[in-house]
This record gives C-alpha cells, structure tokens and sequence, in this order.
C-alpha cells in the first residue's frame, strides 16, 4: 500500500478501539507503509486493536508511546505491539513507518497446541510492546525476517503463505528470546486500568462541550481525583485536564474548516467560556491563531472572527 492511500487519521469507537478491519476474515493480515507527519496533528493518536503489530522505522525519528512508556526510535528500529495495547505515535517530521498489523490466530487455530503453548504466553504476558534494535543479534533477526515480510506484500505469486511463513519463524525468535512473565493478577490490575482509563476518555469525548472537572472525570469509574492524574499520566503521559482542553482544541479545529461559524462559537461550542483563553491555546498547541489555521485550511470564510482573536491574544 502506498504512504497513506487509505486515510490519514486512526478512527475508534468510545473506547479506542481502532475501528478498520486490517485484512479480512479469510486472511486477518495487512501491510501498511505510512508518513506519520502526514497524519491529522503529525500523529497517529491513542488507539487499541485485537492485532499484534510490528512497526519499522523507515526513515526519520519518531516518538512510540505504548502504555504507560515512551520510546524514542530512529531509522533501522523496530518495535513490537501487543494485542490490544494502547498506543500512539508522534513525529516532528516526516517518518516513514512500513508496518504489518495482523490476528495472532492467523499462525495458528486459537484450538492448536502450537498457539496454546508459543503464542498465548505471549500475548497473556505483560508485555505490553518491547523495542527491536539491529545491535542486538536476535533482535536484528527479527528485523531482517520483518523486512523480508513487507517485501513479500510486493510479489504476486504465494506472498500469503510465504507472508505466514516468514511470520512463524520470527515469531519462533521472539518467543525463544523474550523473558515471558505471565502473571494474572499483573494482567488483571493493567486490563481493569485500561478500562477505567478508556471509560474516563469516553465521557471527555461525550461531554467535552460542557463544564467538566477532574472530580467529574474520576467519578465515571469511582476512583479519587489523584488516581483518576496518576492513570492519565502513566499511559498518556498528561493530565484529565489537559487531555480534555487538547481534546477540545481539537474539535475546534474541525469546526474551524467544517463551518463558517464565528470563531467566539466555536469557541462556546467546544467547552470554552472564554474566547481569549481558547485563542492562546490554540496557537500554543498549532502554533498559528485560529484565524490563521481557517486560512490555511483554504477555507472561504477565514477572516471570520479574525479581529476578535488578533485583540484577545495581545
């Protein structure tokens, strides 16, 4: 697949869960090639998906944030994400990233004795995503046979079965070489945090428009303020608050190049009591004023609103 062919922006349900289906029933199994800087804001934000998937850095440096860690990695990198994973990438330039997103089942009959005893350990296990560099020898396998697999997307004779071939060999590296620890009461705790996490994010997404404070968001899952910060710092690395005003940004953008409303509306319509204080974060977040956001966009109606926010972020 081209860089990007198919859509620049991860689309999830209320809990981000990624809702494209990557192949199909008959083979669960898809190879991307993608620009991250070419995505909406210059990422590919928060989502999970039942795939497991393994992600080469191409060219450039990019920001991996899987769970609760951030990675940095550079060309020739590789990292592997778990199923069903929270992650995001970030980039502050162009980052091209091959990649292959595919269910766990598609080595194995889930029944067999080959997924039950090399591939569920790992999927059960607490590893949420761990890092391929070339200077590791087992590691530098991994990447090589990776390689090997987005070349055979490219030939039209048998790539699928030469696809899950060169996927169980590195599929036997990886299990041979990486320290399993499979602890359930470990998987219980991350999987219930999870879930209280994406239901926090789900009633941000839902009632973002209106007054909501920290004690609101902590409520929805019945945890305390400092728990509700702790959760949202771990593995999104800010705070409720500023999650829901990035949030609020956001939407605010779309309106800005969806309608021809004022820039004060939007600024009402997405949760923000005061216009000056929405104009100043706004330029912080995309570094050009909202006015300037509606021009470049190629909107017709950009001068909409314009004096107001030249005047509230003197």
């Amino acid at each position: 697949m081209n860089i990007n062919d198919k859509y620049s922006k991860i689309v999830t349900d209320e809990t981000l869960r990624e809702t494209a289906y990557h192949g199909n029933e008959e083979y669960p199994f898809q190879y991307y090639e993608e620009d991250i800087w070419q995505f909406d804001f210059h990422c590919i934000d928060w989502h999970w998906h039942s795939e497991i998937e393994f992600v080469f850095v191409k060219k450039g440096t990019a920001q991996f944030l899987v769970g609760g860690k951030r990675y940095v990695l550079t060309s020739g990198m590789g990292i592997f994400i778990n199923t069903k994973a929270i992650h995001r990438f970030e980039a502050s330039e162009s980052v091209i990233i091959p990649n292959i997103v595919f269910l766990p089942d598609l080595l194995s009959s889930k029944e067999s004795l080959i997924y039950r005893k090399y591939i569920w350990p790992i999927l059960n296990s607490n590893i949420d995503c761990f890092v391929l560099t070339p200077n590791v020898n087992w590691q530098n396998t991994v990447l090589n046979l990776l390689l090997s697999v987005f070349s055979a997307q490219k030939t039209t004779n048998s790539h699928e079965i030469k696809t899950v071939e060169l996927l169980l060999k590195l599929w036997t590296v990886l299990y041979e070489n990486v320290e399993i620890k499979e602890d359930s009461s470990v998987s219980e705790v991350s999987a219930r945090t999870t879930a209280q996490l994406q239901i926090m994010m789900q009633y941000i997404h839902k009632n973002y428009s209106d007054h909501i404070s920290l004690d609101d968001i902590a409520k929805t899952v019945s945890i305390s303020k400092s728990s509700a910060l702790n959760i949202f710092n771990k593995y999104l690395n800010t705070s409720p608050i500023n999650y829901l005003v990035n949030y609020r940004l956001k939407r605010a953008a779309r309106l800005l190049t969806n309608t021809d409303n004022s820039i004060f509306l939007i600024a009402q319509a997405t949760g923000f009591e005061n216009v000056g204080y929405f104009c100043r974060k706004f330029k912080k977040l995309f570094q050009l004023t909202p006015s300037e956001y509606r021009k470049k966009a190629g909107f017709p109606y950009s001068n909409v609103g314009k004096y107001l926010c030249k005047k509230t972020e003197k």
